[in-house]
């Protein structure tokens, strides 16, 4: 395993908007070395037309559960332009040295 790309781990926070309700911002947890693995991609509809949908596979040294740096369903890793939806986390081995992130990945085509 090659935990060779930096990610940031974000998470949503709710902010005022100014009229009385909040927004919804992403504020950075931490940053994380990862291994990424594609698995499959297809074509999706989006609001504004097609939009390309893939799922990858995202590695990341493992950490206590309730911890920060553990990953959630629901946060998002950044990396640049790029964001990863994290859908699911389980631990790699029982030991739990490694966690393994199922996400998807949407780009507007």
């Amino acid at each position: 395993m090659h935990l060779n790309r930096e990610l940031e781990l974000v998470a949503a926070q709710p902010a005022p908007d100014g009229a009385g309700g909040f927004a919804e911002t992403w504020q950075k947890i931490g940053t994380l070395w990862a291994e990424i693995r594609p698995r499959r991609g297809r074509e999706s509809k989006g609001e504004a037309g097609a939009v390309a949908v893939g799922r990858f596979r995202i590695t990341v040294r493992g950490a206590p559960q309730g911890a920060s740096a553990r990953p959630v369903p629901g946060q998002r890793f950044r990396m640049g332009a790029r964001l990863f939806r994290i859908l699911a986390v389980t631990e790699r081995e029982p030991g739990g040295m490694y966690l393994v992130c199922e996400t998807q990945e949407e780009v507007a085509s």
